[in-house]
């Protein structure tokens, strides 16, 4: 297993995160994809003896992503991958959970599912969220619970098989799309809801136009 944490500007949050991450998982074993920070993100991963991978511009998560990707199809050693950001809205702890979806649904992909109301999430992250995955799982024919949440598992076949053609937030998406026309199985497990007043780096109007262009491109 290999955990990949996509990281811009993370100087905040990355050590704590790392220092919960590191309780479950070996520091050789996480990734950490840099991607352009100009703040003391890739000394913190450094810290951590995690491996480091650096963008020298910051080319967006679905590039960084990329990259993590990238070093888990190198190691055929390796049998998935945990995504995650590094914010904090994602619990360490509920890397178990993915895990035992997988084993559960016999699943190639296990995609945390995030509670709505009552969580804190922003009322327009709600409606975001709500919009995205519906109009997902009309593009797919599946039920898409949550096609925005970027904690997921994917095991090796579905990482070698996809290539993802997207920089961005919208990245996330297209592997859906891609995962759900190839065959792939695609399961959904709870997973807390963390929202602490943190900024974002998604440009709304940007991502949304990306969105929708991935949601209607010919696969």
């Amino acid at each position: 297993m290999r955990v990949i944490i996509p990281a811009f500007n993370a100087e905040k949050t990355l050590g704590t995160l790392l220092h919960r991450v590191t309780t479950f998982v070996p520091s050789s074993s996480v990734i950490v994809v840099n991607d352009g920070s100009t703040d003391g993100t890739a000394a913190i991963a450094s810290r951590f003896k995690t491996v480091v991978l650096n963008h020298k511009t910051n080319r967006g998560k679905g590039a960084a992503l990329v990259s993590g990707f990238n070093a888990v199809r190198s190691d055929p050693t390796i049998g998935f991958a945990i995504t995650m950001d590094a914010d904090l809205q994602h619990r360490p702890e509920d890397i178990h959970a993915l895990v035992q979806g997988k084993k559960d649904y016999d699943a190639d992909i296990v995609v945390g599912v995030r509670k709505r109301v009552g969580s804190g999430m922003p009322f327009h992250r709600m409606l975001s969220n709500s919009i995205t995955s519906t109009l997902v799982s009309i593009r797919t024919g599946r039920i898409i619970r949550d096609s925005q949440c970027g904690f997921r598992l994917i095991a090796r076949k579905a990482l070698c098989d996809i290539e993802l053609e997207s920089d961005g937030f919208e990245a996330e998406t297209e592997f859906l799309i891609k995962a759900a026309r190839r065959g792939f199985k695609i399961a959904f497990v709870p997973v807390q809801t963390i929202y602490d007043g943190q900024g974002s780096h998604m440009r709304h109007w940007e991502t949304t136009r990306n969105f929708m262009k991935v949601l209607f491109r010919d696969y």
